[in-house]
């Protein structure tokens, strides 16, 4: 069967990349995929989460997967040990491999690489050894000590230059099995969700809940998720995909670059998704890092739901019992009025540990991703705009009359309009507040952000002057 590189794959084969801390199975999984995907940095046990991406290697489909480093000594921090969570990971992703890399490192052999070694031994049939950090040639005969683990063979590489990465990506292709692989159906994309949040939210809690898996590590420990860790599900016969980020604090309190490159993953998830859950502890209310990752989206033109998590917990404080409806709108009403411009965006009380209110997150998830992708006929939109001209008309002062000509629809995801305009820089914000309004509650964009901009129409246009101006 011949593949296609823009075309979407199903029941892919699965290549795992396994090792110890810091021999670069990273750096070899962006190599591979041609992507900055996996955060690489020098500080031994970087990836925590196995982190999954469908791609091609020599032409062909297949999805790759880094995971943790294999550790034998384990640290506790916060009552967690999390490296026996990350090593249970890498482990329990040897089951779905159809094929295993393991990646090892010039120079003696340590006792993690035996201990790892022996753990791979019923996986002896899918298993390629490579050597990473040879590049030139240089301490390849410091590796073949590797030989003594009875492989027959070695592949000497290096995941950094790209030396014999070729050769490495031959038996891989060579290795695996193709026959099962089927084309995508693309009459339905899926809904492309990323949560973000300031640290210890529940966002990996309930990427675990909609998943149904245990994909993310969830611990007590703040930025515990440093990659994006991906996952998907199907609800109401649609398909989602979830991008579980790292916790997002303010620049003040990052002082690691692990976790600087953690914080710009998760933000560059907004251009990759369609929605943004921004998950908020309902018992600490909302912040002003809160504020930021929702104008980060409103401004990219995502759909926005503010997920109130931990609202099980939430009680009211004179008798205990648990919050009312009065006390839900009324924590509503604060949120809107903190948030401005984005009163629009709905809120939605969830318990990412009972499972309560996910339905309705969801719900509102396929509503809001309706209105994302909604096109609005340029007929339709002008009769429109000609019933709000004549219920509003604009300004017939000296300095603040303009006329609006005509406007269309320019896309859908991000949802964005054009209209055509006498003169823009008299056109006011409030008249473009009110027009986004109108468009909001009479064409179905109730739910999301809708960005205008203002341009002359053709014989308006002024040279040397501002002829477009852009409004969100």
């Amino acid at each position: 069967m011949e593949f296609n590189t823009a075309q979407k794959y199903r029941n892919l084969p699965t290549v795992v990349l396994v090792g110890r801390p810091n021999v670069g199975k990273s750096t070899l999984f962006n190599r591979l995929l041609h992507k900055r995907r996996a955060i690489t940095d020098p500080t031994p046990g970087v990836t925590r989460d196995p982190v999954e991406m469908d791609g091609f290697i020599a032409g062909k489909p297949l999805r790759l997967i880094d995971t943790g480093g294999f550790k034998l000594e384990r640290s506790v921090e916060n009552g967690d040990n999390i490296d026996d969570l990350v090593v249970e990971k890498t482990l329990a992703t040897l089951t779905k491999a159809s094929l295993i890399v393991l990646l090892l490192e010039a120079g003696e052999i340590t006792s993690e690489d035996e201990e790892f070694v022996a753990l791979l031994r019923p996986y002896q049939s899918r298993l390629i050894a490579a050597v990473n950090k040879t590049e030139g040639g240089r301490r390849e005969a410091d590796a073949w000590n590797i030989l003594s683990f009875g492989f027959e063979k070695v592949f000497m590489i290096s995941a950094e230059h790209g030396d014999n990465i070729g050769e490495l990506e031959q038996e891989i292709i060579s290795r695996l099995d193709f026959s099962g692989v089927k084309e995508a159906a693309t009459e339905f994309e899926p809904i492309r969700i990323a949560l973000l949040g300031k640290p210890n939210t529940g966002k990996s809690t309930l990427s675990n809940r909609l998943t149904s898996s245990n994909a993310s590590i969830v611990s007590n420990i703040p930025g515990t998720t440093r990659d994006v860790v991906e996952g998907s599900f199907n609800w109401k016969s649609r398909k989602f995909v979830i991008l579980d980020t790292a916790g997002i604090r303010r620049k003040t309190k990052v002082t690691e670059n692990i976790e600087y490159y953690s914080v710009n993953r998760a933000i560059k998830t907004i251009d990759e998704a369609d929605i943004v859950v921004l998950l908020i502890d309902a018992q600490e209310g909302l912040s002003d890092q809160d504020k930021k990752i929702a104008a980060l989206a409103h401004d990219k033109g995502r759909g926005i739901i503010m997920a109130l998590n931990k609202w099980d917990t939430m009680q009211d404080q004179s008798s205990g019992a648990p919050v009312v409806k009065n006390i839900f709108e009324a924590v509503s009403d604060r949120i809107h009025f903190m948030f401005g411009k984005m009163e629009y965006a709905p809120i939605v009380p969830v318990s990412a540990t009972k499972g309560t209110g996910i339905d309705k997150l969801l719900n509102t998830a396929i509503t809001m991703y309706g209105q994302l992708n909604t096109q609005i006929e340029t007929s339709r939109l002008n009769q429109a705009l000609e019933r709000w001209l004549q219920e509003y008309p604009p300004p017939s002062g000296p300095q603040t009359r303009f006329k609006v000509k005509y406007a269309i629809q320019k896309s859908a995801n991000p949802v964005h309009f054009i209209l055509f305009t006498s003169r823009v820089h008299a056109v006011s914000e409030s008249y473009i507040s009110y027009l986004r309004n109108k468009i909001r509650g009479e064409l179905g964009f109730s739910l999301i952000p809708v960005s205008i901009e203002i341009r002359a129409s053709g014989k308006d246009r002024q040279p040397h002057r501002g002829n477009i101006r852009k409004n969100t």
